[in-house]
């Protein structure tokens, strides 16, 4: 509860003012960051934020509710520090930062953020430190000190051995001859800066981070009385290559170039946009079996999705990621983007090997591995990736693999390898036929079933679609997983070995000896026509034990009187076939005798009015037979029910002899015995 109140109260804070006023305008991803990490440092005095930093390394962040309590960056452990807020200081002998920083020029604001290194280069150049401190108004964004030094050396050398030109456009393209605060910093904008009129690509993420051509912006909206401030993590330099033309000129992207010529995908790559290229570098392409990667580069459907999957739909930095988050790719798979320390992650795995190559419509990451979508997978290759290989070994084995890797559209119903815990049963004519059984002559996808529907399959069955409530389940097998759509096949993941009819519900309890006597008790109650005609039927079965069960004068008048005994065995008949996977945990199903029976499951054993089911899903062609050792009562038959019915009855007249009685003393003086009736029949 304390909990509770505790992140009401902070909710309630982030939706006010200073003052207590409800907040104004929208604000800005970033700006909701800076304002929780106020919050949380509110206790050490005005103006002081939260900042997380990442132990054993200076990358500090600004922490948002998640982070706050997850207490990790990437993975890594960070520690909780309090600073004074952008453009607040400290007072000695007072708490917090009470007292706003003194306006001045850009060029002293340089020193008092902490890039004393670009204030040192700006002096090197003769005209860029009077620019910056006379009139105007410009937004520079300042690289840290950090930044500066991590230079590779030879840059840094062409740089200040050349301080009139080449660093003096460095400089000029880290600004913005404009005031720009971070609320009007839209992802995905461009930026003109002072150098040519160069583009500087501006990056806004929901997380509140944001990135200036991939460097992340680590203290914004430092006012000066010329223009404003944002401190960087990175020196920034100019791109003028669309994402095509990187490929085109990078040695490593070779294979990549090739393929994307012959797909057509050119077109996307040098066009308007923002995307992220996850592009495979010659070493990850090499890593792909021959045979797979001719298949998929002399399909261009199947190399047109390959590519699609390695591009995201939005430009994402490096710096952008704090944690795991989920990122659709032009071919409409979901790709989870996540970091380990330093290292990017794609689906779990650090297979980024160079990361933030900055272009004019995107970014490109480089990935020694390929992110073949299952689009442009044959049947083998999705179950190889699914626990479902001993039905494959079953099906090499039995001279059917051809079906897996062919361009034939199919879809294969695959039980998982733990329907085979008591090993794989051998291949002969019978199971070859059964395999068969489990493979549909089209590719479907289960969103697109309905019940009722029919599959037909390879080996000449017609498979029966039956859609519950929690379950969608193929005859007696349920779907166990999301269904895989490859470039010409499908495979479900079934919770079972597909059992495909053979005959009528007759012909089932005729063809097995445990119900011989159920079967003559259906003949004498004139139910053979009903159970071998065209219908949907749950039949729970009595065995020969279930009868022999019963005391013999019960059972020999139940099988003399015919009418009584159609009424007792249409209580065991459902209206609808209810296979097992579609029980749940309880089932009320009409009977033809109009009572209703309880179907339950529980702990992989099904029972019928609490009684358990010796055998279930036994498939008919108009039904579903379950072996049961008890005859089923209706409730009209049941001691206990027939005694409270008599009693409901009497209690219904003794209520209305009391209504009488106010209008006729004659039903007053019957009162007393309808009282009594009901005492007898309570009793």
């Amino acid at each position: 509860m304390a909990l509770l109140v505790r992140l009401l109260a902070l909710a309630l804070a982030l939706a006010l003012g200073p003052a207590g006023t409800l907040a104004g305008p929208a604000k800005s991803p970033y700006q909701l960051v800076l304002q929780h990490s106020r919050l949380r440092g509110r206790q050490h005095g005005p103006n002081v934020c939260a900042v997380q930093k990442v132990i054993g390394t200076n990358k500090k962040y600004f922490t948002n509710c998640k982070q706050w309590y997850q207490r990790k960056i990437c993975g890594k452990p960070t520690v909780i520090s309090y600073e004074c807020c952008p453009g607040y200081e400290k007072v000695p002998g007072e708490k917090g930062c009470p007292a706003a920083l003194p306006l001045s020029n850009l060029y002293e604001t340089l020193g008092v953020v902490g890039s004393t290194t670009t204030q040192l280069y700006t002096d090197r150049t003769e005209k860029l430190r009077p620019e910056m401190e006379g009139p105007g108004s410009f937004t520079i964004f300042a690289p840290s000190n950090e930044a500066w030094a991590s230079l590779p050396a030879e840059v840094l050398d062409s740089l200040v051995s050349n301080v009139n030109i080449e660093l003096l456009n460095a400089l000029r393209y880290h600004m913005v001859d404009r005031r720009v605060l971070t609320d009007e910093l839209k992802h995905g904008m461009a930026l003109t800066s002072m150098y040519q009129n160069s583009n500087i690509q501006i990056h806004h993420y929901p997380n509140g981070i944001v990135t200036v051509n991939c460097a992340r912006l680590l203290k914004a909206d430092h006012h000066a009385t010329n223009g404003v401030v944002h401190l960087i993590d990175q020196v920034i330099s100019t791109t003028t290559n669309n994402i095509q033309q990187i490929i085109e000129l990078e040695d490593t992207l070779e294979t990549l170039r090739a393929a994307v010529a012959a797909s057509g995908l050119n077109t996307v790559l040098e066009g308007d946009g923002q995307f992220t290229l996850l592009a495979p570098t010659n070493e990850a392409f090499e890593k792909i079996p021959a045979e797979t990667l001719n298949r998929i580069l002399g399909d261009p459907e199947a190399l047109r999705d390959l590519l699609n999957n390695h591009i995201l739909k939005s430009a994402m930095c490096a710096e952008a990621i704090v944690s795991g988050l989920s990122m659709e790719t032009l071919e409409g798979t979901t790709l989870e983007v996540g970091c380990s320390g330093d290292m990017l992650t794609i689906n779990g795995k650090a297979i980024i090997s160079d990361k933030d190559k900055l272009a004019t419509n995107g970014v490109i990451h480089f990935i020694d591995e390929l992110l073949i979508p299952d689009s442009a997978k044959t049947l083998f290759e999705l179950a190889a990736e699914s626990d479902v290989s001993t039905v494959t070994d079953l099906l090499n084995q039995a001279g059917l693999s051809t079906y897996l890797s062919g361009n034939e559209r199919l879809t294969l119903l695959a039980p998982l390898n733990s329907v085979f815990k008591d090993g794989a049963p051998p291949i002969d004519a019978q199971m070859k036929n059964l395999l068969l059984n489990h493979i549909v002559k089209d590719q479907v996808a289960s969103k697109y079933l309905y019940h009722g529907q029919t599959l037909d399959t390879l080996g000449g069955k017609k498979l029966r679609v039956f859609v519950y409530r929690n379950s969608l389940c193929i005859e007696n097998s349920c779907i166990a997983a999301h269904d895989k759509r490859g470039r010409y096949g499908a495979l479900f993941t079934m919770d079972r070995m597909l059992t495909p009819p053979t005959g009528t519900v007759m012909d089932v309890l005729k063809g097995d000896n445990r119900f011989s006597m159920l079967v003559a008790a259906i003949q004498s109650a004139g139910l053979t026509e009903t159970l071998n005609r065209e219908g949907v039927y749950t039949v729970f079965a009595p065995t020969n034990e279930a009868f022999q069960a019963m005391p013999p004068e019960e059972l020999n008048k139940l099988l003399g009187n015919a009418k009584e005994l159609a009424n007792i065995l249409k209580y065991h008949i459902g209206d609808e076939i209810l296979v097992s996977g579609g029980i749940g945990a309880l089932v009320r199903l009409k009977s033809l005798q109009g009572d209703k029976i309880e179907v339950s499951s529980k702990n992989g054993v099904v029972s019928v009015n609490k009684e358990p089911v010796a055998e279930t899903d036994i498939m008919a062609t108009n039904g579903v037979v379950y072996a049961i050792t008890s005859v089923l009562q209706p409730p009209a038959n049941r001691p206990q029910e027939r005694g409270d019915e008599l009693a409901d009855s009497a209690l219904e007249i003794f209520k209305q002899a009391s209504a009488f009685s106010k209008a006729s003393q004659r039903s007053v003086r019957l009162a007393p015995v309808y009282q009594r009736l009901l005492e007898r029949m309570k009793h």
